[in-house]
């Protein structure tokens, strides 16, 4: 399966000051590969200031119960 890159801080949050203040371009461009269907799981689970605010390391994201639910029931589907 192939995967994608999905950005701890979102780069929609990059240029705005509380980001672009706290944090340095190494660590607004920290990111994660993971599949398409669970980036996609990822953003509509939480919006872009969530995620950056709250979700902004692997850590984070597998501490929350949905996306905990959302890694259950996906690595109970058939790839491919």
């Amino acid at each position: 399966m192939s995967l994608t890159f999905h950005h701890l801080i979102p780069k929609k949050m990059h240029r705005r000051s509380y980001f672009s203040k706290r944090y340095g371009r190494e660590e607004l461009n920290r990111g994660i590969n993971i599949c398409r269907f669970c980036h996609d799981a990822v953003h509509r689970a939480f919006d872009e200031m969530t995620l950056a605010k709250e979700f902004n390391s692997l850590e984070h994201l597998l501490s929350s119960p949905k996306i905990q639910r959302h890694i259950e029931w996906a690595s109970k589907q058939r790839v491919g």
